[in-house]
């Protein structure tokens, strides 16, 4: 008997993040690099883990997975394009920042998929995020900018969207 495993929404966010901060980390030099990336991978699964046990979201309606999962597949095939496309003309270094503004549009869609206009924000954020990356990018060397900045910056919102929505934030706030 097949058994379906369901994210909470915190939780995709929170592995949206570590990859995000895999992205970020890789620009990074070797050593420091490491140890950023092994803080980001912890950070990650312990979210993912606390955003489990929260839960709290309600099951998504047929079409509206269905949906999301067209969006995801849609995701993917922009960034892959693009990517490939920025590669052969020369650009390649704007792949990263490409990658998340694409994220960022999806997640306007997703917004009203969801019922919820809170991914609006977050969709915004990154876009800004990917547009400044873009243009760093295009005025320097190297991927600390590109890369780093972009992903390191994605993955901490992305972070902090997973921690607002598994109700981390608001334990912390009653804590004072």
């Amino acid at each position: 008997m097949a058994r379906s495993v369901t994210l909470s929404s915190a939780s995709v966010l929170a592995l949206g993040g570590g990859l995000a901060w895999l992205v970020g980390s890789s620009a990074l030099d070797a050593g420091l690099g490491t140890v950023v990336l092994a803080a980001g991978l912890a950070l990650t699964v312990w979210l993912a883990v606390t955003a489990g046990r929260h839960g709290g979201d309600r099951p998504l309606e047929r079409w509206r997975s269905k949906r999301l999962v067209q969006l995801a597949v849609l995701g993917v095939v922009l960034v892959v394009a693009a990517s490939v496309l920025l590669g052969l003309v020369g650009y390649g270094e704007l792949g990263v920042p490409v990658a998340f503004f694409v994220v960022g549009a999806l997640l306007v869609p997703a917004a009203s998929t969801l019922d919820d206009r809170s991914w609006l924000l977050l969709g915004a954020v990154l876009m800004v995020l990917a547009a400044l990356g873009g243009l760093l990018a295009l005025n320097s060397a190297g991927a600390l900018y590109p890369r780093g900045l972009v992903g390191l910056g994605a993955g901490l919102l992305l972070w902090g969207a997973s921690a607002h929505r598994s109700g981390l934030l608001r334990g912390i706030s009653q804590l004072r």
